[in-house]
């Protein structure tokens, strides 16, 4: 892998900031891929004047040859870079973002080229997340234990009763036993419809009230949540569950072992990793966008993992006419 000699981050925030400057301005009327095509396209217009050799290693559908133009296996960038694997996800929280809820945010991370785990046809991993106060008492069995045995060891680490932690939790059907044990072993549930990379940031962060992050989401999501987890010095491991026949079939059929857990290390082999994150509607996390006029103001999160920067930027920005 060639190292990257100069801080990206800074440039990956202008495509986050554009992502989310063209989805707010949907945010409540309802209208998921509308909201969606808006951000991927100011952010891929962002990206692409970059210059990064750029390869997008998960799309945000985990589909090979899609037409979007930030589809896993598509190039972005001028070209006369360094060579960088990519991940991005212009909404997370489209459902939220859509339904006028809080905590949408656009997100975006890249490493040196061959760094980012890209498992083809797969589209859903098991995630566990903590941050670094409690990451060296993550052990591979955490993801078949019960959930009340993970929950006790966390609550041990970091010197709290089970009752005083909190749990991110999509909320899905899928997780309703999750939850249930969740509640059973007395810990407290976060359920957000979607938006998990947001949940990573958020359990991986020593500032947050979110403790843990359990349960099963997009792999695209968890590969971003692996950079963001490693930038700040947290803890995650992970391994691929398909949700359907056809995307099991397609997992065995490319070789992906189903019983393999990963480590972060694995999934991104490289503490060259710059993650940004800028809100688009208010959340725990980061303030959204806020219109007034002809100007916008945004606040995002820009990390840097080999650093361990941590920046925090607010930006005010001219808007063109429409």
């Amino acid at each position: 892998m060639t190292p990257i000699n100069r801080n990206l981050g800074m440039d990956l925030v202008r495509a986050t900031e554009a992502a989310a400057l063209s989805a707010g301005r949907w945010m409540g009327l309802g209208n998921r891929s509308e909201a969606d095509d808006a951000a991927m396209n100011a952010m891929a217009e962002i990206l692409n004047s970059l210059d990064i050799d750029g390869y997008i290693v998960v799309g945000e559908d985990a589909q090979i040859g899609d037409e979007s133009p930030l589809a896993g296996g598509r190039r972005i960038g001028t070209g006369r870079g360094p060579e960088v694997d990519v991940v991005v996800d212009p909404i997370d929280g489209k459902r939220m973002l859509a339904e006028g809820r809080s905590g949408a945010i656009s997100v975006a991370a890249v490493a040196p080229r061959g760094s980012m785990w890209a498992p083809r046809s797969a589209r859903y991993m098991e995630k566990l997340v903590v941050n670094a106060e409690a990451g060296h008492a993550l052990v591979p069995e955490c993801l078949d234990a019960p959930a009340a045995w993970t929950l006790a060891l966390v609550a041990r680490i970091k010197k709290k009763a089970v009752r005083d932690l909190v749990v991110f939790v999509l909320d899905r059907p899928r997780h309703q036993d999750l939850i249930n044990e969740i509640r059973a072993a007395g810990a407290r549930v976060m359920l957000r419809g979607d938006g998990d990379v947001a949940g990573a940031l958020m359990a991986a962060s020593r500032r947050s009230p979110v403790d843990v992050l359990m349960g099963i989401g997009g792999v695209s999501e968890g590969i971003m949540s692996a950079c963001a987890v490693t930038s700040l010095g947290g803890a995650m491991l992970a391994r691929l569950a398909p949700q359907s026949d056809a995307e099991h079939a397609a997992v065995i059929a490319n070789g992906h072992d189903l019983k393999q857990i990963l480590s972060l290390h694995e999934l991104v082999a490289s503490n060259q990793i710059f993650f940004s994150a800028t809100g688009i509607a208010d959340g725990p996390l980061l303030s959204g966008v806020r219109y007034a006029g002809d100007r916008a103001e945004t606040h995002s999160l820009v990390l840097r993992a080999e650093t361990g920067t941590r920046r925090i930027i607010q930006a005010e920005h001219l808007l063109s006419e429409e």
